[in-house]
């Protein structure tokens, strides 16, 4: 994780963060968003009646979970001032998901450090299931 706006450079890679979501955690997200929708918790109503092949990972914990390896990455000093993403397939539990970016440009040599950042929710095999954008300001050396 850098320390600084000067420590990063273009093309430099976040940290990625590997998670297997679990049909348990589905429930508890389901719950906590207040997400009623069945494929997310009921096994029978996902493949019986949706078609599906299990309960579907949902997109907004995909992007959380993309949102937590951003803000690892830019660390306790950093702060995330924009974030887009875009979810393009779908993930089932103990599907093994890597969430990663890197670094698309830096800004101006004064003012804020905006880093800005190319991310993605993908699979072992590469296929991107949820890209993205963020934008993390970080500390500069020197500055109060």
């Amino acid at each position: 994780m850098p320390a600084f706006f000067e420590d990063v450079a273009v093309g430099d890679e976040i940290t990625p963060l590997i998670v297997e979501p679990t049909t348990t955690q589905l429930f508890f997200f389901s719950a906590a968003t207040y997400n009623g929708h069945r494929i997310h918790y009921d096994r029978g109503w996902a493949v019986d009646v949706e078609g599906y092949p299990d309960v579907l990972v949902h997109g907004p914990l995909q992007a959380a979970l993309l949102a937590r390896a951003v803000t690892d990455w830019a660390g306790p000093s950093g702060r995330l001032v924009a974030f887009r993403t875009q979810n393009r397939a779908s993930a089932f539990p103990g599907q093994s998901l890597r969430f990663c970016g890197s670094v698309e440009s830096t800004g101006i040599d004064d003012g804020p450090g905006l880093v800005d950042l190319v991310v993605r929710c993908e699979m072992d095999d590469g296929t991107v299931l949820m890209p993205g954008t963020a934008t993390v300001e970080l500390p500069r050396r020197g500055a109060p």
